[in-house]
């Protein structure tokens, strides 16, 4: 009804009078004041017509997208798999064909081999001497130069002898005062001697006078005694070198006091030729060096230096203590060297290589060639039809370069290298050798035999 009015307002002109005033005047609402549009009506479907339908829900849609997805991801899983099995087929239709190895070799061959007991040991001066004063004095001269090389007998200190000389002067006057004395008594004696012959005196002065050259006799000789020890203490102002060595730094200098019975040290000299080595050998290792000195055999013990790769000086073992250290389990040896060209310093570590005995006419292979398998030694044998055989074999010694082995013959080619791919019937393709690297290892060259061309 308000809208029919309201149309019914809108469609009706207003009439305006003379004085222009409207006869009919027209209500006008402020904008802020309009009405509220009426709200639309709901169509009801007729009767025998069907309802309209509604919009699908949202989580469907993304419910087929989901099934897109692992559609994609099923037919992926598949392709990845059939890929797989058709690269595992691949990689097992090439394993089945045999491949070639590439390897170098090496020779066997007939000859000796020497068993060495090696060790870490220190040089050790055959003597080595420290020198003190038995003097009390002035220093007034040393002869030697530091590091010198001095000999038996050569000065090398001399202390203020003046109070020595002075102390002998005094012990010889009184030695020749009581030889006076003595030589006078003994001619009293024969005297008395002669008189007694003749009954001129009586038998106690006789007697008596034989006791006082007694006394004479005991005066004279120690004063003798005093002589010689002034003299040995006047030659202790001299200090001369007891051995043939090598002194070391200066310890005292001219004008200095030295006391006699002090600690303090004037030189020391260590001898160097020739010199000894000390080194330390298990004490498994023990009967058979026993067993080599037993014919009184002079064991060879060559000296390398820290490295082990130069050899500085050749002895023999001189000797071995005579007891088992508990702590290491082991025995200190010494060995001699005669050092002609000074090349073993004083307390220098050294490698001490003994040599306990050596295998002759055994079969030796380049020590790369030999192979384990747990406790078992092996080697691939090459055949002239270039292929590899396994042969079993038992170690008797080994160094770097050489291994002595039992169950193989001299003259047969072994493989050195690219064992990696090499198995029991395997070809292979023989490489040349790398310049001195004749096993494959080591800076050492091999004394095994040329590689086949």
């Amino acid at each position: 009804m308000d809208q029919e009015n309201l149309e019914t307002h809108k469609g009706t002109q207003p009439k305006v009078g003379g004085d222009g005033s409207s006869s009919n005047a027209q209500i006008r609402v402020p904008p802020d004041h309009r009405l509220p549009a009426a709200p639309e009506p709901k169509l009801l479907p007729a009767p025998g017509q069907e309802p309209p339908e509604k919009p699908a829900p949202r989580w469907r849609k993304w419910l087929w997208w989901l099934i897109v997805l692992l559609v994609i991801g099923a037919i992926y899983f598949v392709y990845r798999s059939m890929s797989a099995a058709s690269a595992q087929k691949s990689a097992a239709a090439a394993k089945g064909k045999t491949q070639i190895a590439a390897i170098t070799i090496g020779q066997s061959k007939t000859g000796n081999m020497n068993i060495y007991v090696d060790a870490v040991g220190i040089v050790t001066p055959t003597n080595t001497v420290t020198v003190y004063s038995q003097v009390t004095g002035r220093v007034m001269e040393v002869h030697y130069k530091e590091g010198q090389m001095v000999f038996k007998g050569d000065p090398l200190i001399d202390i203020d002898p003046r109070p020595y000389q002075a102390t002998l002067a005094q012990a010889e006057g009184t030695l020749a005062h009581d030889q006076g004395l003595l030589a006078e008594a003994r001619i009293d004696l024969k005297r008395y001697i002669a008189a007694d012959a003749q009954n001129a005196i009586a038998k106690q002065q006789l007697e008596d006078q034989e006791q006082t050259v007694i006394q004479y006799e005991g005066t004279v000789k120690a004063d003798e005694g005093n002589v010689a020890y002034d003299q040995v203490q006047l030659d202790y102002c001299h200090i001369v070198s007891p051995i043939t060595g090598r002194v070391g730094l200066r310890l005292v200098d001219p004008g200095n006091t030295i006391f006699s019975g002090s600690s303090s040290t004037l030189v020391v000299i260590a001898q160097l030729q020739p010199i000894t080595v000390v080194f330390n050998v298990s004490e498994d290792d023990l009967p058979q060096v026993q067993a080599q000195l037993h014919g009184n055999h002079k064991l060879e013990v060559d000296a390398f230096d820290r490295a082990d790769e130069k050899k500085i000086e050749a002895g023999t073992l001189g000797s071995f203590d005579n007891q088992i250290d508990t702590t290491t389990g082991t025995v200190k040896f010494r060995a001699d060297f005669p050092n002609k060209n000074l090349v073993l310093f004083p307390n220098q570590f050294v490698n001490a290589r003994l040599l306990v005995r050596t295998l002759r006419s055994v079969t030796l292979v380049p020590s790369a060639a030999v192979q384990h398998n747990g406790t078992n030694a092996f080697v691939y044998m090459v055949n002239p039809n270039k292929t590899v055989t396994v042969q079993q074999i038992k170690t008797l010694n080994s160094d770097e370069l050489s291994t002595a082995v039992d169950g193989l013959n001299a003259g047969v080619n072994v493989a050195t290298s690219g064992f990696d791919r090499l198995e029991n019937g395997a070809q292979v393709l023989f490489r040349p050798q790398p310049k001195g690297n004749s096993q494959g290892h080591g800076s050492k060259s091999s004394p095994s035999g040329s590689t086949p061309q």
